[in-house]
């Protein structure tokens, strides 16, 4: 497509550029008719009229370009081709137009970025446990092994994995749906805590300790729920990157107006360079342990939502993962 001048695009309002057109074309039009008047009548109106329409015709291509572009963009963004981007110098509202238009297909790019990226992942996140599972049963259905307690202990770990994957895709399908009720209420800490441990101790080896430095006195007012799925993530985490007799401690605070909550493991850590990457979806700081990487993104919806922060902090002695939750006034 040629690019033919936009002369009128300096110009803030597409109904002066109208008048502009008008104006324009009656004004060359009355040059023209002027400078032709000892012609013939009719050749001199018609070289006028002639004028007026080549002069109406480029300035208006050029105030319609940008709608052009936008047709021909939108049927390549059905055809699933988001790279094309309108030219927006125009002043006017087709330029501020145009401008949107751009800022929606970049949009677009990135929603169809992490569509493909998500039906990925959860596709191998589904596979393994699934093939596990098939070939259990049919060792079992074949008579190849009996349905002994190591069997059915893999078989359950199998089904634990699947369920855990589900309930966090439904989480993060929330989190895309910005669905963010919270249930506020004051709690104390350290029965939280104390809770959230036992439930991770049936999950987690049993050669792993935990340990709770939390003063007894110590709340915060959140949503008790949401919050502790946080921490029984952040708990899994710690009990599964911890050495054999590893010991994972949690510890609590009230840091002037900010209650601090810290999880911390005797594992490898995390890398400074995959600190901030590991919040990100289905990014597992290069583990390969069996998460799914969902989990750690869900928790800082979690945090955002209650106006807090949850990063990882230096720690020689593994990794330590700190959450910090404003004090606040149950409502």
């Amino acid at each position: 497509m040629l690019d033919f001048p936009r002369p009128l695009d300096a110009l803030h309002s597409f109904k002066f550029k109208t008048a502009v057109v008008v104006g324009s074309a009656l004004t060359l039009s009355s040059v023209s008719f002027w400078v032709t008047a000892q012609w013939q009548f009719r050749y001199a109106l018609l070289v006028a009229l002639l004028v007026a329409f080549l002069v109406t015709l480029v300035l208006a291509h050029g105030m319609t370009s940008p709608l052009r572009e936008m047709t021909g963009a939108v049927r390549r963004m059905s055809r699933g081709d988001y790279t094309v981007r309108v030219r927006a110098t125009s002043k006017d509202e087709i330029g501020t137009l145009a401008t949107a238009f751009n800022q929606m297909a970049d949009d677009l790019a990135d929603e169809d970025k992490y569509r493909r990226e998500v039906i990925g992942n959860v596709a191998h996140e589904l596979r393994t446990p699934v093939a596990a599972l098939h070939a259990v049963l049919e060792n079992l259905v074949d008579g190849v092994s009996a349905p002994d307690q190591d069997t059915l202990e893999l078989t359950l770990s199998q089904t634990d994995r699947l369920g855990r994957l589900i309930n966090e895709l439904l989480d993060l399908s929330r989190v895309e749906g910005g669905v963010a009720q919270l249930d506020i209420a004051s709690m104390n800490v350290l029965r939280f805590a104390t809770d959230a441990i036992a439930e991770c101790r049936l999950r987690s080896r049993r050669d792993i300790r935990f340990t709770t430095e939390i003063p007894p006195d110590l709340t915060v007012v959140a949503d008790e729920a949401r919050l502790h799925q946080v921490l029984a993530n952040l708990l899994d985490n710690a009990a599964r990157h911890s050495p054999p007799d590893g010991v994972v401690r949690v510890v609590g605070r009230q840091d002037l107006d900010v209650i601090v909550l810290e999880v911390a493991d005797q594992g490898p850590g995390i890398a400074p360079a995959e600190r901030r990457r590991i919040f990100d979806r289905f990014t597992r700081g290069g583990s390969r342990d069996g998460g799914t990487g969902l989990g750690l993104a869900i928790a800082q919806w979690v945090i955002n939502l209650h106006s807090g922060e949850i990063a990882v902090v230096d720690d020689p002695g593994g990794c330590r993962i700190r959450i910090r939750l404003p004090v606040r006034s149950v409502a």
